[in-house]
């Protein structure tokens, strides 16, 4: 039901428990849920949880409070009670208005302003997503990350919320130092350009070739009777990177240049996968420019007895108390940790954003336990927005074994991911015969908003916290639960409205339409839209809205099949199937921007 919709019912129904058992319940506290299919009716109420005040059994109370609701103003039509639930059937009256409304303002739908809750408050948040190191391309785990982040900056956005979407880039330490050194020792000064290789890639090249390099050197020295830690810790190549690293600390011309010009390389490359990927930004962070800020709050907090220092000057904190444990925060040598940078990052945000209250951080569970500490820390320094930092948890993306190409086995790049899954699409689409007269560029175009279609929503229906399996093949079905599928049932219907559009009437005009089960059943899926949204916002997942626009698309089709939508004989009728029509493809169009999928207007 509509937000609004759903709490009028709950009022009512709140004043029927006080008005028949004196019973003082809040309405937001009660449970409605949908009617089940072998049952009558539209929505349900359990009465269970009121039986022991009312006194009376579960169908006695059912029936009080269903003839209760029945002399209120809410548009009932009937009602039916099975044991202890309350079926309640609205007007048909309602739906075809409610249809009517909404045809002649969009707003009335999509607006969260006209369809939230009277007590809605829109929160000011920020969102971190993709996080890439620049010593090598994006890979699998970016791509679930990037879909993710970017798709729940839309959720929020679409419930109403100010959303800051900002990417936090690992652009400095010991590992892109390896990249840079294996390019100087052994890149004989090519580039991306001679090389004709994106940027990332490029890089990433020399960072496998370091650690190729850097093995054979501990091997040698083993053979040479050295221990293998001592071969690790003496190899040349280590040795020359641990003093790279200190000369690019030490503000050294020579090496911030190479890290520079690398560096660059590599947003290049990241700008042309993002682009792909249709994510964005509002802000990049970089972690050369924040790493040392964590310093200053590590100082503050060992003043005012937050962090202790041990005697060989390391700093740590104590988070027993808290079921954590020891956690080192400065190194002896000064030198900071990982979760050091978090903690100035953390503080420029809510220092740079006033009125901030969630840093809502997309990191994979492996991260779990970092981010439990990032709280605390900021609890035990008394920060009143500790509570705001929230890490959307997300399971790993496996892949079938041999599906697509890989790093040594193991890492699969996205630029290789998305070219594979439009070249899926591609032989699909043709292997149909659903293209119309589509002329190369478009033909291109429709081959890699499907491809595209299908990566994201296959990745996107799954709950975040669940670790999945992306089957590329199974994602690019136009039949089954793919974004494919939702695009297809999407240009079908704005050709029935192209061929139809001259009938359409005004949405008034329809509301003595007598409506079947199937376009009722579409009014109240489109109904749900508000619903959705909002429970996706408040549990960060699109997976729930993805799951809404597939049974949106399923509820369309159905529709199709069983009734003729344009008939020159029923101009009423076809008016009104026109209209349902185009709310179902906006209400489409616009579950799946908020997935970041591009559907096509024809196919």
């Amino acid at each position: 039901m509509n937000i609004r919709f759903e709490s009028q019912l709950k009022n009512t129904i709140a004043s029927g428990l006080k008005s028949l058992y004196q019973l003082n319940v809040e309405a937001s506290s009660i449970i409605l849920q949908e009617t089940k299919k072998e049952f009558e009716g539209d929505v349900t109420l359990v009465v269970f949880p009121y039986t022991k005040t009312s006194g009376k059994s579960p169908e006695q109370t059912a029936q009080a409070i269903g003839e209760f609701v029945s002399a209120s103003d809410f548009p009932l039509e009937s009602f039916n009670v099975v044991k202890g639930f309350l079926n309640l059937s609205v007007k048909k009256e309602f739906w075809k208005n409610y249809l009517a409304t909404i045809s002649n303002d969009h707003s009335q739908l999509f607006d969260p302003k006209k369809t939230s809750d009277e007590n809605f408050k829109p929160s000011k948040l920020m969102v971190e997503y993709s996080s890439p190191n620049t010593n090598k391309p994006l890979h699998l785990g970016h791509v679930r990350n990037n879909l993710l982040g970017f798709a729940v900056s839309n959720v929020l956005k679409a419930c109403g919320h100010e959303v800051v979407m900002v990417n936090l880039v690992n652009d400095r330490g010991i590992h892109i130092c390896k990249s840079m050194l294996a390019w100087l020792k052994f890149g004989n000064g090519e580039t991306p350009a001679s090389t004709h290789m994106k940027g990332d890639h490029f890089v990433g090249k020399y960072y496998v070739l370091y650690d190729k390099k850097y093995k054979a050197q501990v091997e040698e020295l083993e053979k040479d009777g050295v221990t293998k830690e001592e071969a690790e810790r003496t190899a040349p190549l280590h040795v020359e990177i641990q003093e790279m690293l200190r000369k690019w600390e030490a503000g050294d011309p020579e090496t911030k240049s190479l890290w520079e010009k690398m560096n660059n390389w590599v947003y290049e490359g990241f700008a042309e996968t993002y682009k792909k990927l249709g994510v964005s930004f509002d802000k990049i962070y970089y972690e050369s420019k924040t790493y040392l800020l964590g310093k200053e709050i590590i100082q503050d907090g060992v003043a005012s007895g937050a962090f202790f220092k041990k005697e060989d000057g390391s700093v740590w904190i104590d988070l027993t108390e808290a079921g954590l444990d020891m956690k080192v925060l400065l190194r002896s040598d000064g030198t900071s940790v990982y979760i050091t940078q978090d903690m100035g990052t953390a503080q420029l945000r809510f220092d740079e954003y006033p009125g901030l209250e969630k840093l809502i951080y997309v990191v994979g569970n492996e991260q779990d336990y970092h981010f439990k500490v990032l709280k605390e820390i900021f609890r035990k320094l008394k920060r009143n927005w500790a509570d705001g930092l929230y890490h959307l948890s997300y399971g790993m993306v496996d892949l079938p074994s041999g599906k697509m190409k890989s790093r040594e086995g193991t890492v699969v790049d996205a630029d290789d991911l998305i070219k594979e899954i439009v070249e899926e699409a591609e032989m699909a689409t043709k292997a149909q015969g659903k293209l119309d007269d589509f002329n190369s560029p478009e033909a291109k175009e429709l081959y890699h908003n499907l491809g595209m279609s299908a990566l994201k929503y296959y990745i996107l229906k799954v709950d975040p916290k669940k670790r999945m399996l992306f089957n590329p093949a199974e994602s690019i079905d136009l039949n089954g639960n793919t974004g494919p599928f939702i695009s297809y049932t999407y240009a079908r219907i704005r050709s029935v409205l192209r061929k139809g559009g001259a009938m359409k009437l005004e949405a008034d005009k329809f509301v003595s339409h007598d409506s079947s089960p199937e376009e009722k059943l579409l009014i109240k899926q489109i109904y749900q839209y508000s619903v959705v949204i909002k429970a996706a916002a408040d549990a960060y997942s699109p997976a729930l809205v993805a799951q809404y626009v597939y049974d949106l698309a399923k509820a369309y089709n159905h529709f199709y099949h069983e009734h003729i939508v344009v008939d020159a004989e029923q101009k009423d009728i076809t008016s009104f199937r026109l209209h349902l029509s185009e709310m179902t493809s906006l209400v489409i169009s616009k579950c799946m921007a908020i997935l970041g999928i591009t559907v096509p207007e024809r196919m």
